[in-house]
């Protein structure tokens, strides 16, 4: 019997889990909310009494709601989300009742062993504190897992000395600095009503769905969340037919759930659809203040997994979970704007006559042209490697699309200073009496471009599905914040501020034009004309990871008080020990499943079959058994050959993980291991397209992407 579900009322749902405005303004004393409202928008810092009272709040809220627990949620260099949870239990009474108790000390910090956590040696393992720290501008929200109700409070995670060990510090930091310059740029505009600007962000999530049941028989993707091995099957996604298509049964209900659990922890899910590649799928939110998008988007990963394994999938988030199909990534929709509702990167209806629209697209040219490396290393992973520069994905150099209409005004104001008209939209006729006709977009959008403009936002298309975007929006911010800078000192000495503005615009894109480019992104002439150009093209992490520490990334950061040389030089260290602690494991999960799963299943067919030629020459000798004979020779070369390859990357890997230096360990990993691996999985793969299914011990490309059973 189908099982009924409730009707759902979104605005009812929306936020119900969450320790929100709505939520203080009820609960807090009027003077305490007025104050933490100040604190979340101008940065005062938050009093005792305040910080007890809020806590006070919370706690009744939360205990009402079901907790028994809280924890502080924060963002560790490890790439998930940690947490460590404590009772409301604070003693017993003498009537032997429980007391409960939450502080604002509770609240507004925490102690963490900093010593556990990536660091990349800013903490040795015998100096082990670390502190967790309230982000108030981030609500507090409420796990719910069956019976188990936590307290989540958002938090900032930092070394004993200081150093940021997070992903949400440097964040904060960086909307701080492009917050601070962004207002000198709209005082000389003469916007002095704004009391902020913030970017703002949309983090499109892709992802593969799969049966658990499949999932649980493949070590390598439960090791490392791709398939090592695999042949594609006769079909993979030649006929665009399960983009958009319709959602089955089992998706849609899944997708429900989702929905209805990110909307009561007020994340805004929008728009969901199936992707290009079989069992890939999409989920949209809407655009808020970058550093809630960075903790939605986390919240959304955890989500998706979960409701995932409730529904019997498995949700892949690997940039690259099966070769020969598309991948996953995250695109990062950017824009910046202020408390009133102006956003700086709207062109407006005449944007030739758009000056701060105008100036701010310089600005933004020219930071990404000036520090393309840094942005290529914030979509910098292991699992991206395999995913940029594919049909599904930008390519590894860094260009900027603008569109016919943006194009055209920059090629004016290169040429005569100013732009005297904008191209226009076209209407597009239909020719069928029923249909009206459309009026099109004054510009076509590009895919293969890796930062392109979208009407009023940028979109970076980089971020790796299994990524935090606080990375992307770290550089973005704080590279235009530089700008911002530079154009403010600039103009505030101007005797005419519109003129030598007009001068500036058409100085930077003249000078950063280089990183505009508006067509093919895949084409090898586009990488021949980026050379041209002086682009860079690191095609892989370990490529980008040197620009943490290269002269002009410290002496940004370090202007800007976002990261320190000793914080760059750590995150440089993570990032290469990261890169190769999952080559290793990697390479060890093949090594695993080729010596106990398929070479022993190789054997046992190239020794079934050998036994039946015998027997088939005993019965008969005059029999044919030329084709039989062929498959065992065939089916032999290939053991040999992964026999050899397997202990090739055995002894290969054995030697790079004895590298000391982690810039040389992971150097050795990616140039030397990774070869090594594609020969082995050259082999396996032949051999899964030999040997009878029956004795094939892992379940196929074909049964994995197009047997989505319905439960």
């Amino acid at each position: 019997m189908e099982e009924k579900r409730e009707r759902v009322n979104i605005a009812e749902l929306f936020g119900e889990n969450v320790f929100g405005d709505r939520v203080m303004r009820e609960r807090l004393p009027k003077a305490v909310y007025q104050r933490v409202r100040e604190m979340m928008t101008e940065g005062y810092e938050l009093e005792p009494a305040i910080a007890d009272s809020v806590a006070q709040a919370m706690k009744e809220w939360a205990v009402e709601n079901g907790a028994t627990h809280y924890t502080h949620w924060f963002q560790p260099l490890s790439g998930v989300a940690a947490e460590k949870h404590d009772s409301f239990l604070s003693g017993v009474d003498a009537e032997g009742r429980a007391l409960l108790e939450f502080s604002g000390k509770n609240l507004v910090r925490s102690e963490a062993d900093a010593s556990s956590f990536p660091s990349g040696g800013l903490r040795a393992t015998f100096e082990a504190r670390g502190y967790t720290v309230w982000d108030c501008t981030s609500p507090a929200f409420l796990r719910k897992e069956g019976d188990c109700v936590t307290l989540c409070i958002p938090t900032a995670f930092c070394a004993y000395a200081g150093e940021a060990l997070d992903q949400k510090t440097p964040l904060l930091r960086s909307m701080q600095v492009l917050n601070r310059e962004a207002l000198r740029i709209l005082k000389l505009f003469g916007i002095d009503d704004a009391k902020w600007v913030k970017p703002s962000v949309g983090a499109e999530q892709e992802y593969f769905l799969i049966d658990r049941e499949k999932y649980l028989k493949r070590k390598d993707l439960i090791y490392t969340g791709r398939t090592l091995f695999g042949s594609m099957p006769a079909k993979g996604q030649e006929l665009d037919d399960h983009y958009f298509g319709v959602l089955r049964k089992r998706i849609a209900a899944f997708m429900r759930d989702v929905d209805m659990e990110l909307w009561k922890l007020g994340v805004s899910a929008k728009t969901e659809h199936n992707e290009v590649a079989p069992c890939q799928h999409e989920l949209a939110p809407i655009f808020e203040e970058a550093n809630l998008a960075v903790d939605h988007n986390q919240l959304t990963m955890e989500i998706l997994q979960k409701q995932a394994g409730r529904h019997g999938l498995e949700c892949l988030l690997h940039e690259k979970p099966f070769a020969g199909v598309n991948g996953s990534g995250k695109h990062n929709n950017w824009s910046v704007s202020t408390d009133t509702g102006l956003n700086l990167l709207n062109p407006g209806k005449r944007p030739h006559e758009n000056q701060l629209f105008l100036l701010t697209l310089a600005c933004v040219l020219a930071a990404v042209d000036t520090h393309a490396d840094l942005l290529r290393l914030s979509a910098a992973n292991v699992g991206n490697d395999h995913r940029l520069g594919a049909d599904e994905a930008p390519p590894a150099i860094i260009s900027c699309f603008l569109g016919s209409q943006l194009e055209d005004i920059v090629a004016q104001i290169i040429e005569t200073g100013v732009a005297s008209s904008s191209l226009s939209g076209k209407s597009l006729e239909t020719h069928v009496d029923t249909l009206p006709n459309l009026y099109a977009d004054v510009t076509d959008r590009n895919r293969t471009s890796p930062f392109a403009f979208t009407g009023n936002k940028f979109e970076f298309r980089m971020v790796g599905s299994g990524d935090s975007i606080a990375s992307a929006n770290i550089v973005l911010n704080t590279i235009l914040a530089e700008q911002f800078r530079l154009a403010a000192d600039r103009l505030e000495q101007a005797s005419s501020v519109k003129e030598a503005a007009w001068e500036l615009i058409r100085e930077l894109l003249s000078k950063h034009q280089r990183i505009v480019f508006n067509g093919n992104g895949y084409s090898e002439e586009w990488v021949q004309e980026a050379a041209r150009r002086g682009l860079p093209n690191l095609k892989s992490s370990i490529d980008a990871i040197p620009a943490f520490t290269s002269k002009k990334a410290v002496e940004l950061f370090s202007a800007f008080g976002i990261y320190s040389e000793t914080e760059l030089k750590s995150r440089s260290i993570v990032a290469y020990e990261n890169y190769a602690k999952r080559i290793n494991i990697e390479s060890r999960a093949m090594i695993n499943i080729s010596g106990k799963q398929l070479i022993p299943a190789a054997i046992h067919y190239v020794t079934r079959l050998a036994t039946s030629v015998n027997q088939v020459k005993s019965a008969c000798a005059a029999a044919d058994v030329s084709a039989q004979e062929d498959l065992l020779l065939r089916a032999s070369e290939l053991l040999s050959d992964m026999k050899r390859s397997r202990e090739k990357l055995q002894s290969d890997t054995d030697l790079a993980a004895s590298i000391q230096d982690p810039a040389a360990r992971a150097a050795a990993y990616h140039t030397q291991i990774v070869a090594d691996m594609r020969i082995l999985r050259e082999s396996a793969d032949a051999l899964e397209t030999v040997i009878d299914k029956d004795l094939w011990p892992l379940p196929s490309y074909g049964d994995m992407l197009f047997e989505v059973s319905e439960p």
